[in-house]
């Protein structure tokens, strides 16, 4: 995890790690997502990730799909609540082709007329499609449950919204919050330190360093909700949970241990163990454990038969209160840290996903752990911390609860 950091004069940090890798992996952390759209922009920061590919000063569409996969290599992005990535991988011989691409997209994107109306068809078939799939639907609406808006907002936004923006509403959202200093370009490859500092002061220059977006608000007071919806499903689907710790709390590495004993996705998790391997009541049983930078979320899902319904909310239930009132044994909690620690190494030999930490761990929090530091905060935690800590995550009085039927 040897890593070196640098800030460019407009405040773009440059994070860098060296490996001696055939395929370098790099891209754009931008710290603005779906949580910095005011109320009648739903879904614009997705729109505008959509937008960056169709046109630039200098390329067209078509050159910017053709840049590096002509070459053998990849473009993407994604738009989360808090954050918008610009990735690529390539070969390390066409390295200098990536960051050209990714620094002419994010600083330089033109929006042209006619792209948003193909983006906007496009847009509305991905809404589409994910309405029409229950188990994912119920992750949007549930954060509408327990956040106030913007963060309870879908990301992808509304039919409605997407068809009034324009291309000034694009070119408005990106000059408020497309700011360098909010930004962290991350490369892991064979290339020098000076080499890619090098390509940085000639690609990654910003046309707009005029800080203007207005600080993020924290969600309003969390209140308990329940709600039931008529959805023309076979199953019925069920989403329990509430807020959070965030980012920046100490015992987020506890949440992570807590939520991965409950409901991660080992197949020995206590949800997986219950619902589906003795009782045989679903398919699918999981927890999440998603954090933001001043709160976050858990929720266990599960679609199930509508006569396995009550049983299989009783016996989630019944989990969570067993963290709540039952420590966990010490040689049980010692497989558990393993597990976890397993787990996050072999994520880390993904070398795309382990690039992309990299950026966000700047991004977050200035630095970057490493493996060895990570294992020493897991291997600290306690029994008894956990149970502190279920009590107070998985109070059932503070339950949010979303059932399809």
């Amino acid at each position: 995890m040897e890593y070196q950091l640098y800030t460019l004069p407009s405040g773009l940090r440059i994070v860098h790690r060296q490996e001696a890798i055939p395929v370098c992996h790099c891209g754009m952390v931008i710290d603005t997502g779906s949580r910095d759209e005011a109320l009648h922009e739903q879904g614009l920061a997705h729109f505008v990730e959509h937008l960056l590919f169709k046109g630039t000063q200098k390329r067209r569409s078509g050159h910017i799909i053709n840049r590096l996969e002509n070459v053998g290599g990849e473009l993407n992005a994604y738009t989360a609540k808090e954050e918008t990535v610009v990735y690529a991988a390539v070969l390390n011989e066409h390295m200098e082709k990536a960051v050209d691409l990714i620094g002419d997209i994010v600083f330089r994107s033109t929006f042209p007329e006619k792209e948003l109306e193909k983006e906007r068809v496009i847009i509305l078939d991905e809404i589409q499609s994910y309405n029409d799939s229950p188990s994912e639907l119920i992750y949007d609406e549930f954060e509408e449950l327990i956040f106030d808006a913007p963060l309870g907002h879908a990301i992808l936004g509304t039919p409605e919204l997407l068809q009034s923006y324009s291309r000034t509403d694009l070119l408005g959202f990106v000059g408020r919050n497309y700011h360098p200093s909010r930004m962290v370009f991350y490369m892991v490859g064979q290339v020098s330190a000076s080499k890619l500092l090098k390509m940085a002061e000639r690609y990654l220059v910003p046309v707009n360093t005029d800080l203007t977006a207005t600080l993020r608000r924290s969600p309003a007071e969390y209140l308990p909700s329940h709600k039931e919806l008529k959805r023309d499903t076979f199953q019925v689907h069920y989403m329990v949970g509430g807020r959070a710790i965030g980012l920046q709390h100490p015992q987020r590495m506890s949440m992570y241990l807590l939520n991965n004993i409950l409901g991660g996705p080992g197949m020995n998790s206590r949800l997986n163990l219950s619902l589906r391997e003795k009782h045989g009541l679903v398919y699918t049983v999981d927890s999440v454990y998603q954090p933001l930078t001043d709160t976050g979320m858990w929720t266990v899902y599960f679609g199930t038969d509508a006569s396995n319904f009550r049983k299989c909310e009783r016996l989630v239930l019944q989990e969570l209160r067993r963290l709540r009132e039952e420590k966990i044994k010490d040689s049980m909690l010692k497989n558990y840290k393993f597990q976890l620690l397993g787990q996050m190494a072999i994520g880390m030999e993904q070398k795309e996903n382990a690039a992309m930490s990299l950026g966000k761990s700047i991004l977050r929090y200035e630095k970057a752990d490493s493996i060895e530091h990570v294992k020493e905060l897991i291997m600290a935690i306690t029994a008894d911390q956990l149970q502190d800590l279920a009590q107070l995550a998985f109070n059932e009085n503070e339950f949010s609860s979303l059932k399809y039927y």
